[in-house]
């Protein structure tokens, strides 16, 4: 008898998430995506058709309730292994007795691995010989992007599909049939208040364990029966929120908030700060990216920037949080509002790009240094013009080696101080071609 069954027939004793766990396909909430009539998944399951899979999404949303769906629709033998708990040679175990199942008894075992991003790549070769054999129909779950953490041997033989949080709505339904569910608190008697049901699902980020966690806390402490907006409220811990530092979900966050800077929306940018910050970010990780952004995005736009991101992180590691939280506020507003350029970030790409094609072209002699007698004879420096004896500084003169001569790598925009920059350097560019310009020597 495997760990679900053992569950259910126990029942009592294991936590009201576990209880409510679906046992068919109708009983599923949520997923539709996947599960509605005529999606791929569920003709799979109905047609017992199915390969490896991997179901990939947050947690709470259903990823081991489908795995146990799938066993009993398909009336395979469900064996469940935990990428934490388990080893290398538990999974070896589970092939052979899988091996002998099929053998004999012409069953399938679907072996469903938990958090099998936990196992590193060359631990999942482990599962390759039974997959493609076909002893094992394998699902992985995974709160991790696939691609990144499943062995791409293993991947390609897969279907992944991806999960969603739950929505309000959904969990509410969870919520009511736990209630009225003899497997749930059906024999309690309990009612609740529908605004207490709404706050719990309006606080579990779509994840059903915590919702019906929280509602059973709740429950145990409801003395006169009923479940109120109060409890649920005494009920209710800081969450932790869904950001993992090592984590696709802190890429995804830091991604949101470079863009809402870049894309001058200083509130986004905000909401992402307050995100990061609530979940633990590490601040001086932030100022970097903002530091980065200041040159990458702002530019010569507005040089102050890359001063004011500096300015931050100075003021981040001497005040500390949660003061510093200010200073990170108001070095954000300012990158946020900020004109945007990246003319210098392209300019160094583009010149860096012209290095690795063309190598150490030569520097042209007349720029060249000469301190030596044998240099200045090999007219090193000669006709070098020295920009502070001609008109407002400049010397037409080129300085790229002569393969690149008039090529152009920074073009400033039409924006902030940049403006001025390039007036400058478009008024410089038509002094390059007045022929009776006296500073042309």
């Amino acid at each position: 008898m495997d760990l679900f069954e053992q569950t259910l027939e126990n029942g009592t004793g294991a936590p009201l998430a576990e209880r409510m766990r679906p046992r068919a396909l109708a009983e599923v909430v949520g997923q539709q995506h996947l599960l509605g009539e005529g999606k791929l998944l569920r003709r799979l399951i109905e047609q017992d058709q199915l390969s490896s899979l991997i179901f990939w999404g947050p947690p709470g949303t259903g990823k081991t309730t489908l795995g146990q769906v799938i066993a009993n629709c398909t009336r395979s033998r469900f064996v469940f292994f935990s990428a934490v708990l388990g080893s290398i040679k538990d999974v070896r175990e589970i092939v052979a007795e899988a091996k002998q199942q099929r053998a004999y008894h012409g069953r399938k075992t679907l072996l469903f691995v938990d958090e099998i991003h936990r196992f590193n790549k060359a631990q999942q070769d482990a599962f390759l010989p039974a997959v493609e054999k076909g002893d094992v129909i394998l699902i992985g779950a995974t709160t991790e992007n696939p691609s990144f953490e499943v062995n791409s041997a293993l991947l390609s033989r897969s279907r992944v599909f991806v999960l969603e949080p739950l929505g309000a709505e959904e969990i509410e339904t969870l919520l009511r049939r736990a209630l009225d569910d003899p497997r749930g608190l059906g024999e309690a008697g309990l009612s609740s208040e529908a605004e207490a049901l709404a706050l719990i699902a309006a606080q579990a980020d779509g994840d059903a364990r915590i919702a019906l966690g929280t509602l059973e806390i709740a429950a145990t402490a409801a003395t006169d029966g009923t479940i109120t907006k109060e409890l649920v409220r005494d009920s209710l811990q800081k969450k932790a929120l869904l950001y993992d530092k090592g984590a696709e979900e802190h890429y995804n966050v830091i991604s949101a908030f470079i863009k809402s800077l870049r894309g001058s929306d200083p509130d986004a940018a905000l909401y992402w700060l307050a995100r990061m910050l609530e979940a633990g970010e590490d601040p001086l990780f932030i100022c970097r990216r903002m530091v980065i952004l200041a040159s990458e995005d702002i530019g010569n736009a507005d040089p102050r920037a890359l001063q004011i991101a500096l300015a931050v992180q100075q003021a981040v590691h001497f005040v500390g949080l949660p003061e510093a939280r200010i200073n990170l506020a108001q070095g954000v507003t300012y990158l946020a509002t900020a004109p945007k350029s990246n003319a210098s970030y392209l300019g160094i790409d583009k010149a860096l790009a012209e290095v690795r094609k063309s190598g150490a072209l030569p520097v042209p002699k007349h720029i060249r240094n000469a301190p030596t007698k044998l240099m200045k004879n090999l007219d090193y420096g000669k006709g070098y013009r020295y920009a502070h004896d001609y008109e407002d500084g400049y010397a037409d003169q080129t300085h790229l080696p002569d393969k690149l001569k008039g090529t152009l790598y920074y073009q400033p925009v039409d924006r902030g101080y940049e403006k001025m920059i390039r007036e400058r350097m478009e008024y410089l560019k038509s002094r390059k071609t007045r022929p009776d310009d006296p500073d042309r020597g």
